[in-house]
């Protein structure tokens, strides 16, 4: 009897291995943020027919092991951008993540906390701050401090558990779009060289809210993306971050699109942004990752 026990138990806990699909990335109360009592909420699909994930109280990662038949052991923490208000939890998460999957790496989306809503219309609340980047980086900054935080507690996650998805230590990448690539670049500045990625992808990031100046001792290869048209102005952030790279001799590369605007995402519109995935995979395989 004591063995059909303990043998349930383990098949129990395999099956609930295997049914996770999320996972916290602190024991209790996010440090900082304990004071919080908002709830998180998801916005349907609405003009963009996008939906929004709003008011991040416990960061978490949403986790997209890679099927087993095609699993290389590289792994990616994804971070949907914004404007740290909002996540594009789709067309800059999930289906990121899935697109990563069909190339077998894993894929880890990073929800990470946001700036508190104070409507059920978190984008109509944001979209009156996207013209002041003063005013909007004032509000941002305590929680852009916590999103790194978050940030280099996911690095942490993937680091401890590479037996457990069957990951390569040597090759976790980190990447973002917008506001998400401002906290790719913050966890690559600010984490501990053990806690660094192996190799990052900002796509149309906003550098001038990153944080921290230490460069990462280890070869760490860099794919940047970005349009010319985008409609925030972004595309010198992308490039200074290219200089900036290529000036410490650290292997990158920069894909500037004619056109694409801001936040193409996983969303084709028959722009040259629409090959980003292509390049990205090209990228990918000659760095040896895929």
């Amino acid at each position: 009897m004591k063995k059909v026990i303990v043998l349930f138990a383990l098949v129990s806990g395999l099956l609930s291995a295997q049914a996770q699909t999320s996972v916290k990335l602190y024991n209790g109360k996010a440090p900082g943020s304990e004071s919080w009592t908002w709830t998180e909420a998801t916005t349907e699909p609405g003009t963009f027919g996008m939906r929004f994930v709003y008011n991040v109280v416990e960061p978490e990662l949403l986790l997209y092991p890679a099927p087993k038949d095609k699993a290389n052991g590289t792994s990616v923490i994804v971070a949907p951008g914004g404007a740290f208000h909002i996540l594009s939890i789709d067309s800059e998460g999930i289906e990121v993540a899935q697109w990563l999957n069909s190339k077998g790496i894993t894929a880890f989306v990073l929800k990470y906390r946001l700036v508190h809503s104070l409507t059920n219309d978190p984008f109509q609340e944001l979209m009156p701050l996207m013209g002041d980047s003063k005013k909007l980086d004032e509000i941002n900054a305590p929680v852009v401090v916590m999103a790194k935080d978050d940030g280099i507690a996911a690095m942490k996650y993937v680091k401890q558990h590479v037996a457990d998805f069957g990951l390569d230590p040597k090759k976790i990448g980190f990447m973002g779009f917008s506001a998400g690539g401002t906290l790719t670049m913050s966890v690559m500045m600010s984490a501990p060289q053990e806690l660094k990625p192996n190799f990052a992808a900002p796509i149309y990031l906003y550098k001038n809210a990153v944080i921290g100046n230490e460069m990462p001792k280890e070869s760490t290869p860099m794919f940047i993306a970005v349009a010319t048209d985008d409609q925030l102005g972004f595309a010198p952030h992308s490039i200074e971050l290219y200089n900036q790279w290529y000036g410490a001799k650290q292997p990158v590369e920069l894909h500037v699109y004619d056109k694409g605007g801001h936040g193409f995402g996983m969303r084709k519109k028959n722009t040259s942004s629409d090959n980003w995935t292509v390049d990205f995979e090209n990228w990918l395989r000659v760095m040896g990752l895929l």
